[in-house]
């Protein structure tokens, strides 16, 4: 039995299933607005309604627990598995709260995956159910049947309007028809929270919270202690008579867009999500947050930021109420965040930095008043610390090497399904459970967090070990480079060298090999500068904003056959205009 593996402390006392946290909410303000995409308003009584309709629905069809939590092990699960493969929209509020009503778990599905790739994840995850738009219909329709079991499909309608899948059911009509009179069962903090990374490295994996931990690890809740119970967080939320008003642009399919809407619903707010849905449309992005009054706009990191700041200067757009513009799954560039608070002088930019298996750890703040401070350097949350390499103990401000990143609980309970990997990332390092993501950092004397980066993406060139997302953050802070990746191939003479793949706003001054070079020499020593430049018409990321460093290797490594075979065509060519 994993008794208390990932527990919170006696500082961080709320213990309550994330649905009870949504009906307490929602039973206070039952007027306010909870979620608005495109004509659709919907009030937080509205969603209430449609969210325990899906809950029987589930419940109606046999979904729910199989095994009780003491009767497992941290990588294994014994609830019914619902799979969300879809847009942003209403129905991802309503599937995630649906799901957690009817005892099951609910999953992130990235909409980008090939059907080689769906099928990887849903064989892992093993659905009972999917919840998809229609227009994921014909790819999901490939994968269905390699599963183990057939699942309940609910298909949501769009713009696309395929026919039903055989044997699905219509996501309107199944809510309208759901069965009156049935009792949904009674939730446990310890039902869970599923967590699909994005598999910057390897597959994705699904990461188990215990839903009793959500509130304190992913939704802030370290910030107030002091609302331990569902009643206390009405008091909380009734105290602030409108609430935040939330920018809905990064993908719910990812961690970080997902914790949002949740919190947002678990907090009384409004999630206001743009019209268009299926790509990112900077314009479309900030005629919402003007017409929408938003004040709080979360990004994922560059690739949502950059674009955002050059239409804030392209265009003329009030954006008086914004006060947070909040971005995770990375660190922002310092130009980034220069160019956003020109453009929101009374907005503070906060950039965090976690992951799935540890939600936001650290963060940085920055306002046009006091500045945007150094490159990668946070401040700590309560959670974070830095452990030596050997696991062996907690490291204090000032120690000279880079350990591991690590937060402390509370952590997940493993990864589904494999307890390999779940031992080597939860880990206990001086009789404390921990979750460690993968980052090397340093704490400073000042007790300030240096981020370098991920450990498989370290560089080893000449006997001198580089951090990619250090040679990348100095190539961005140029204001030719729209966006940029960093990788190392082999070298016969230093073992691996640098290679950066970059995306340049258009030819012209500052943008040749030797430019870019130099430039990123004013922040990087000599041996740390790319040994190549690659130039790229779009760096290929995921809708979140993952970087495809698979990709970019691939590209790294053939690049130099291709000189080589370019090289011989020369040759041969000169050789034949001479005979």
């Amino acid at each position: 039995m994993p008794t208390n593996e990932s527990r919170m402390t006696d500082e961080y006392r709320m213990q309550s299933p994330l649905i009870d946290l949504f009906r307490a909410v929602a039973d206070a303000v039952p007027d306010r607005e909870c979620l608005v995409h495109r004509s659709v308003r919907r009030s937080y009584a509205e969603t209430r309604d449609r969210v325990e309709r899906l809950g029987r629905v589930l419940a109606a069809h046999g979904l729910g627990v199989r095994r009780a939590r003491e009767e497992l092990r941290g990588h294994e699960s014994g609830q019914d598995h619902v799979a969300l493969f879809l847009h942003n929209g209403h129905e991802y509020a309503e599937g995630t709260f649906g799901a957690f009503a009817a005892r099951t778990v609910p999953f992130n599905v990235n909409y980008r995956y090939t059907a080689y790739e769906l099928k990887h994840l849903l064989r892992d995850a093993a659905p009972a159910a999917i919840v998809y738009h229609a227009a994921f219909a014909e790819t999901l329709a490939q994968v269905l049947p390699a599963l183990p079991r057939r699942p309940l499909l609910l298909q949501v309608a769009d713009d696309t309007a395929p026919r039903l899948l055989p044997g699905a059911l219509d996501y309107e009509t199944a809510l309208a028809e759901a069965p009156t009179g049935m009792t949904l069962p009674e939730p446990s903090p310890d039902d869970l929270f599923m967590v699909y990374t994005g598999g910057t490295t390897g597959m994705p994996k699904g990461v188990l919270w215990r839903q009793g931990d959500v509130w304190t690890a992913l939704l802030g809740g370290w910030q107030r202690p002091e609302i331990d119970t569902p009643a206390r967080l009405v008091a909380h939320v009734l105290d602030a008579p409108a609430g935040q008003r939330f920018l809905g642009i990064a993908p719910f399919m990812h961690g970080a867009g997902w914790w949002y809407l949740i919190r947002a619903m678990t907090g009384g707010d409004t999630m206001v999500v743009p019209d268009v849905v299926h790509r990112l449309d900077a314009a479309d992005v900030c005629r919402t947050v003007e017409r929408e009054r938003l004040d709080t706009l979360p990004l994922v990191a560059e690739a949502f930021a950059r674009p955002l700041a050059d239409e804030l200067e392209r265009g003329t757009y009030d954006m008086s109420r914004v006060r947070a513009v909040v971005s995770g799954g990375g660190p922002l560039a310092v130009e980034t965040k220069r160019r956003i608070l020109a453009a929101l002088p009374q907005a503070e930019v906060a950039d965090s930095a976690g992951s799935s298996e540890t939600g936001g750890i650290i963060r940085g703040w920055s306002t046009a008043a006091q500045g945007v401070g150094e490159d990668a350097v946070f401040t700590p949350l309560p959670r974070a610390c830095v452990v030596d390499l050997e696991l062996a103990r907690v490291l204090e401000p000032g120690h000279e090497n880079p350990g591991w990143l690590a937060a402390r609980a509370p952590v997940p309970l493993g990864y589904l399904g494999d307890p390999g990997k779940s031992a080597s990332t939860f880990v206990t390092v001086q009789g404390e459970r921990m979750a460690l993501p993968g980052d090397l950092a340093h704490l400073r004397a000042d007790g300030q967090l240096v981020l370098h980066g991920r450990a498989s993406m370290v560089i080893n060139s000449g006997g001198e070990k580089i951090y990619a997302e250090e040679v990348e953050r100095a190539l961005l802070n140029q204001p030719h480079v729209r966006d940029a990746l960093v990788v190392g191939r082999p070298s016969p003479r230093w073992g691996q060298e640098v290679v950066a793949l970059v995306q340049l706003d258009g030819p012209g001054e500052g943008t040749d090999d030797t430019a870019l070079r130099e430039a990123a020499a004013e922040r990087l020593a000599r041996y740390k500068l790319p040994k190549a430049f690659l130039r790229v018409p779009a760096i290929r990321r995921s809708p979140a904003g993952k970087a495809d460093y698979a990709w970019a290797r691939a590209l790294a490594e053939k690049e130099p056959e291709e000189q080589a075979t370019r090289a011989t065509q020369g040759v041969e060519a000169e050789r034949e205009a001479g005979s």
